[in-house]
């Protein structure tokens, strides 16, 4: 089986995304698209969620006011019994408090406590309604805080379970959006992940190195264009015992195919190539002399890979094919390297990679 290096790069750029958007819970494009697809259906479970919750919470608020009336009743009883056994008991200590046979002191001390009992009699009497309301005003408040939400659901139900749904379905909609965003992206990591998964089948002495990127510093000038070229990136790189295979991937659609250009992707791999075959004919021969890559050459070859069906136009330098073409194209052409030259050559473009 065929050596694999690295993810599709399209699925990095999905991952990477994702993640700066703080998105986690997406593990593989299938589930991506299964998103997608079931979209509709996630707002109407939302929504029934959000249905059943607002009828809970009214069955609930039913339940907490019915105890709330209940205890605010009992906890009036209890206070008022308090307050009128403390009056009774001031009233009968007041009758009780006698003042012959007593010393001045004694006197003067229970004039004062008479002022005090008669004072505090008159505040209770006075403020006794007010006092039974401040113990249980707590109740109270709560009470009328859960009456009005209880009459709010009552009246409007289908507002009140719009507000509940509100956060986690604008959740939703900031995901499906993000998603339709990448839906190009998407389509390219599934025509990645397809060319990856067909050269998978080929031997051993094959090595794929998925989303090839390399920087050149200094550029490297490619006279023919009169253009710097300072990185390069490619879908995938087959290193083959016949050479290497350049190849870019396209999940075009049929109308796409017929309203796209194939220019631009075949000028990009022109480009790349001509900077690959650059840094392996000069670097790999002159650090790996002892291999006579020098004699040689390493022999590049530029593919464009529709999945699905390829135009009739034809382009130089570069191989346009289908998935189902590409694993018999690789495979025509005849071996001019040694497996573990094959592997050499492979370790030097990982070790240039990214």
């Amino acid at each position: 089986m065929c050596n694999i290096h690295n993810q599709v790069g399209s699925l990095t750029s999905i991952k990477t995304r994702l993640h700066q958007e703080h998105i986690h819970d997406f593990k593989s494009i299938n589930e991506l698209l299964t998103f997608q697809r079931n979209y509709t259906e996630a707002q109407k479970q939302i929504h029934c969620n959000h249905t059943q919750r607002i009828e809970e919470e009214k069955a609930t608020l039913e339940e907490v006011i019915e105890q709330l009336q209940v205890s605010i009743e009992k906890g009036k009883e209890e206070i008022e019994q308090r307050l009128h056994a403390e009056l009774n008991q001031l009233k009968q200590e007041l009758s009780d408090l006698k003042f012959k046979s007593s010393s001045i002191l004694e006197t003067w001390m229970k004039y004062f406590k008479k002022i005090w009992m008669k004072s505090r009699i008159w505040r209770l009497e006075k403020n006794f309604n007010a006092n039974v309301e401040y113990f249980i005003q707590a109740q109270r408040n709560a009470l009328s805080e859960k009456s009005q939400r209880y009459q709010y659901i009552t009246a409007y139900f289908s507002d009140a379970v719009k507000q509940s749904g509100s956060m986690e379905l604008k959740e939703l909609e900031r995901r499906k959006s993000i998603i339709d965003e990448l839906n190009s992206t998407i389509l390219g990591a599934i025509g990645e992940q397809k060319v990856a998964k067909e050269l998978e089948h080929l031997s051993d002495d094959y090595h794929l190195i998925n989303d090839f990127t390399c920087t050149f510093n200094p550029p490297i000038y490619k006279r023919q264009t009169e253009e710097y070229i300072t990185s390069i990136q490619i879908d995938h790189i087959l290193v083959s015992p016949a050479g290497i295979f350049m190849i870019e991937t396209k999940n075009w659609s049929e109308q796409s195919l017929n309203n796209l250009s194939l220019r631009s992707p075949v000028e990009q791999i022109q480009r790349s190539s001509y900077a690959l075959y650059k840094i392996l004919n000069t670097d790999v021969i002159n650090s790996l002399n002892k291999h006579h890559w020098g004699e040689r050459k390493i022999p590049i070859r530029n593919l464009i890979v529709l999945i699905n069906q390829k135009p009739n136009e034809e382009f130089q330098y570069v191989k346009i094919l289908t998935l189902k073409e590409l694993r018999n194209y690789v495979a025509f052409f005849k071996p001019v390297f040694s497996n573990d030259e094959t592997a050499l050559i492979a370790k030097y473009l990982l070790g240039v990679n990214g």
